[in-house]
């Protein structure tokens, strides 16, 4: 089993809830798929296979995730997807994940994708598109720097701070967020920057 302590690190900092989750994944990639090998990309633990993305996982403060880099070929259209990264929605205990032999099987077949060379599959024309909230495009209007950063972002990055922000369920937690990221734009950063790198 060829382990990254970068993933042992990343389990134990998240243990409660998350540890049997992230342990359970863990193990059952290593046993469908002896070869695998661990590394840390985006900041959250990453299974590669023959070089290639396999699968990867997550913990959060109260949810995982785990997801197949082709995902939609493995496991098909799967509405908890929607609810979260990965193909698997909110993982909040290893009874959320198909079970051992099923777990398998999902691995076998993401295995099986990269054997015969097929590429991730990429749908953009399911995402609408990015509409800015006035509110945020305001305070960011504010700041000459920060307005700057974000108009010359793609619309990747820009989606992942309006999606951060919209997401907020609260209006202190929005206004919190608003400003945060009006901050971090004024700084030039992106809105992982601190995942970067890893």
């Amino acid at each position: 089993m060829r382990t990254d302590p970068r993933v042992d690190a990343y389990i134990e900092r998240h243990a409660g809830f998350a540890w049997p989750i992230l342990a359970y994944l863990r193990e059952a990639v290593h046993a469908a798929c002896p070869e695998c090998e661990e590394t840390m990309k985006w900041g959250m633990p990453t299974f590669l296979y023959k070089g290639s993305i396999l699968a990867s996982m997550a913990a959060f403060k109260s949810h995982a995730t785990f997801g197949f880099w082709r995902g939609s070929l493995v496991v098909g259209d799967n509405p908890a997807q929607r609810r979260a990264m990965g193909q698997f929605g909110r993982l909040t205990a290893v009874a959320d994940l198909p079970g051992p032999a099923d777990l398998a099987a999902l691995i076998g077949k993401a295995m099986a994708l990269t054997d015969e060379g097929v590429k991730p599959a990429r749908d953009r024309a399911k995402r609408p598109p990015l509409a800015v909230p006035a509110d945020l495009r305001a305070a960011i209007d504010a700041v000459p720097a920060a307005k700057a950063t974000f108009d010359a972002f793609p619309p990747s990055c820009r989606r992942e701070y309006v999606e951060w922000v919209t997401e907020a369920r609260r209006a202190e937690t929005r206004a919190k967020r608003r400003a945060q990221t009006v901050e971090w734009l004024a700084q030039g950063k992106r809105r992982n920057w601190k995942y970067e790198g890893c």
